[in-house]
């Protein structure tokens, strides 16, 4: 016979919830896709265009669309993108 056993240690880990990930330090303001998308965002040390993508639910494509000068492999800090 075979006993498995699970526990969770996370608050709010009902039904429905994603299960853990990463999520880049100062930057806990996601409870969920957001409601409104920002005009800007500015880039914080250690960003891609895919953790601002997940971020802010901007596509990729489109930040590359609306920032044409900058250099999707070399993010800066402090760096303002446009996002709409």
């Amino acid at each position: 016979m075979i006993v498995v056993v699970a526990a969770s240690l996370s608050d709010g880990g009902g039904a429905g919830s994603s299960g853990g990930g990463s999520h880049p330090a100062g930057k806990a303001k996601q409870a969920g896709a957001p409601t409104h998308t920002p005009k800007t965002y500015v880039v914080e040390n250690g960003d891609t265009l895919t953790s601002i993508a997940h971020e802010t639910g901007v596509p990729v494509a489109t930040i590359l669309k609306l920032n044409p000068g900058i250099d999707p492999q070399i993010l800066i800090s402090g760096e303002t993108l446009k996002l709409r």
